[in-house]
């Protein structure tokens, strides 16, 4: 009779989260920053770079962010309807 070990499968890697780095515009929410990313890209036809800005909403655990602070953010779970990055860390704070 031969006794069965249990097979460890080895856990898949956590896949990388996507990071960004922008300024915040809005801190008026509890724990929650509105963060804008500004990316460049050339148009198409005319060969001209034009900027391109999307927000993203963050959460800020510590309420630290203050409106005009550069941040970096992470992808994170879905956190509310609209939320699911947090934040990592505070590059700059607000001249």
């Amino acid at each position: 009779m031969t006794t069965a070990s249990p097979q460890v499968t080895p856990t898949p890697a956590r896949s990388l989260r996507k990071t960004r780095i922008g300024q915040v515009i809005s801190n008026k929410m509890n724990k929650t920053i509105v963060v804008a990313v500004e990316r460049r890209v050339k148009h198409p036809l005319y060969k001209k770079y034009v900027k391109k800005t999307r927000t993203f909403m963050a959460h800020d655990a510590n309420n630290e962010c203050e409106i005009g602070d550069r941040v970096r953010i992470m992808e994170t779970r879905p956190l509310s309807k609209l939320k699911c990055w947090r934040l990592v860390q505070v590059i700059e704070k607000r001249k």
